[in-house]
Parts: structure tokens; sequence; C-alpha cells
């Protein structure tokens, strides 16, 4: 692996391995950051670690990134077929020592890339959680992290064709550009891993029942009836034994709502993240209206948007078919910050789920708008090389 830190080079590593252990292929990780953590005594989350003029750190580091070599040689000896060297490895000096020592095996780089600030600032804070970062205040891990950034980026070489190279945008699954010299084993199912959204288990979950459903009333903010809040509990009750790191949510109160229960029933922590690109379809100047008001008030509206429902975009407003954008940008951003998390939930809206399913199952575009939506049963989705699921459940 190569790549500047959060950009989800560790993500990728775990997604091949597990792609290729299933496929019966020997693969091992050899992470040098769990390697530092072991062998180093004192506390390594501090940027000063990173620091090119850091002598003793630049060293400490040269000598772990040697041993990892080393020790996926060993692996490779003894059997395994890939080796996976998961660290940042930007620098050409790095890279040409990974390829001295490995001279009896080819070598493939992949870079991970994604400079989206956005995506990138809420993985930070994602990063500035975890118990190597205990001793920070959560504002002095991120800076402290953003400063282990800036040292690589100092010493970052681009690839020159030096090497077998793939560079991947880790947000989007998409091959950037490659460079191949040798014949490489397993690579067909590799580069088809690369750019393939990979869920192990997605349940998508429509909000429970709102004021304005009870009257068809589109858009808006309302909140959850008495019966809407029933339906979150049990939603609760249903996932309170699968572990959830994440849950992603609309900037919606009526999905904050349901989704806050389910996250605060789970016992080993959960972090609920609301994302505006879930938010339900702007119905424009059709707001907070309902489909019988449409009808009689506004009737081109309410009869072209029958004629082809996919197509038709509120005035003012949006239709599916501008929403598929903003949708599948939610989906990457929820992917990428989930990291290779067993369990995530994404708490929606009936056209926005209705755009997530069809990013994950084939649907001509007119049937889009009718896939069925219940807010009390729940789609579970695995999305995987070797398995592929789609599953509507009954809310226990």
């Amino acid at each position: 692996m190569a790549g500047l830190p959060a950009r989800g080079k560790s993500t990728i590593a775990a997604r091949i391995k597990e792609s290729f252990l299933a496929s019966g292929i020997p693969t091992e990780i050899f992470n040098n950051g769990d390697l530092r953590r072991q062998l180093v005594d004192r506390n390594t989350a501090n940027s000063d670690f990173y620091d090119p003029n850091n002598t003793q750190g630049s060293a400490l580091r040269e000598q772990i990134a040697v041993t990892n070599i080393k020790n996926a040689a060993q692996f490779i000896e003894q059997g395994g077929e890939v080796a996976i060297l998961d660290a940042t490895n930007v620098s050409r000096k790095r890279r040409e020592l990974i390829l001295s020592m490995l001279t009896d095996h080819p070598v493939l780089f992949i870079e991970t890339v994604n400079n989206d600030p956005e995506i990138l600032e809420a993985n930070i804070n994602r990063k500035a959680g975890l118990p190597e970062f205990a001793h920070f205040e959560h504002q002095e891990a991120m800076a402290s992290f953003k400063e282990r950034i800036r040292y690589y980026e100092h010493i970052a070489d681009p690839f020159q064709n030096e090497a077998n190279y793939i560079q991947v945008d880790s947000l989007h699954n998409k091959i950037i550009k490659f460079w191949l010299t040798d014949h490489l084993p397993h690579f067909e199912q590799l580069r088809d891993l690369l750019v393939t959204d990979y869920v192990k288990n997605l349940y998508l979950v429509r909000h429970g029942q709102t004021t304005d459903n009870l009257v068809e009333r589109i858009g808006g903010d309302a909140l959850l009836t008495e019966k809407g809040q029933s339906q979150a509990l049990l939603l609760s009750d249903t996932f309170s034994s699968v572990p959830l790191p994440y849950i992603f949510c609309s900037q919606k109160q009526r999905t904050w709502q349901t989704a806050e229960p389910i996250c605060s029933n789970q016992s080993h922590g959960c972090t609920l993240i609301p994302l505006e690109e879930f938010n339900e379809i702007d119905a424009g100047i059709c707001e907070e209206m309902t489909y019988e008001e449409i009808k009689n008030q506004m009737p081109h509206v309410y009869y072209e948007r029958l004629m082809d429902k996919y197509n038709y975009v509120y005035p003012q407003g949006e239709g599916y078919v501008s929403m598929r954008t903003r949708i599948d940008r939610g989906i990457k951003k929820a992917l990428f910050l989930s990291g290779n998390a067993d369990h995530i939930v994404i708490v929606g809206h009936r056209a926005v789920n209705r755009m997530i399913l069809a990013h994950f199952l084939y649907r001509r575009i007119e049937d889009v708008p009718y896939i069925y939506v219940p807010q009390n049963q729940y789609y579970h989705i695995i999305s995987m090389q070797q398995k592929k699921l789609f599953e509507l459940k009954k809310i226990n």
C-alpha cells in the first residue's frame, strides 16, 4: 500500500485480505503502525515522531519497515501467496527499499488518493478517537494527526513508472491510472475488488411514521408520531445484538429521532453521523403540501410528474434524476467513513432509500420511484465479490 495518512489504505488492505482468503488465497497484512505500537514503549501518536528531522524517530520507523518487509518475505517463503505491506510508503527511498528486499517476488504498489476536504476532515476526526490518541484532548489529537500528514507530504515523491503501480480514488472506488511491467497473479480479481462497492452488512432503514406521513404531506421537517417513536424503539431492540460502530442518517429530525435510540442501545459505542446527502427530495414550490393539494392547486405539476416520475424535477426543487449525484456521494461517504466495519445502518427517507437501493440493485430508471420502502421493515444488503444479498426483513 502507499498514500498519505487517512486515505483509506488499511480499509482497502483489509478488503483485499478478506476477498482473497474467501477465494482460498493465503493472504496476510503487515501493518507498520501495528508493529510500531508493539515494539515501541513510548506513545508514538505525537506528531514529532514523524518529523523527518527527528533522526531517532526516522531510524525507528526505518527499523519497523525493514522488520515488516522481512516478515512479509518470510510469509511468502512459508507458503503464503499475497503479503500486504500496509504503510504510507510515500517516499521513493522507502519504495526502493521494498523493491531491493523483495527481488524474488513481484511487487505491486496500490496508492490510495482522496483529497476531498470534507471526507478527509471527517476521517481525521474518526481517527482522533482511536485509543492511540487517548492521552490527547480530541482537538489536540486532530491537530497532531494533521501535523503528521504534513510531515508525510513533505517527504512524498510521486510515482514515476518505477514499478507495478495502481492509483485508486478510495472514495469513489475508481482507478485513476496504473502501470504494469510484470505479470501479477490474481490481478483481475484485485482490480475488480478495487472498483467494487464493498459492503459486508448494510441495514437500510426508513424513518418512523411522522405527523406529515398521516396526511401524505411531502418534504418539511416533521417529528415522529407516537407510533413512529415506537417503531424507533423496535428498531433499537432489533439491532441491540448487532455491533454498529456507525449509523448514518439525514439532517432531518425524523431520521435522527429514528436513529438515536438504535445508537444509544449499542453496548460497545456507536457514532451517529448526519449527512446532508441523505436529506429527502426537495419538492421546491411543493414543499409541505399534500399530494391532494398539489393535484388541486397545481394539476400540471401533479400530472407531469405522474407521467415521468424519475425524470420530473419539482419547480425550484429536485427530482429523482437530479438526486442521483448527491445520493451516490452520500453512499461513498458512508462506506468510506465506516472503514471496514462489519455492520452499518443508514436511516433515510422513502425517495432517498429508493435511490440507495437502485445504487446496489439494478432497476430500470422508470421503476426506481416505485421501489417498495415500508416503515415497518428494513433492507439488509451485502455487496462483495463472493456474495450479493438483498433481503427485506421485518422489524422484530
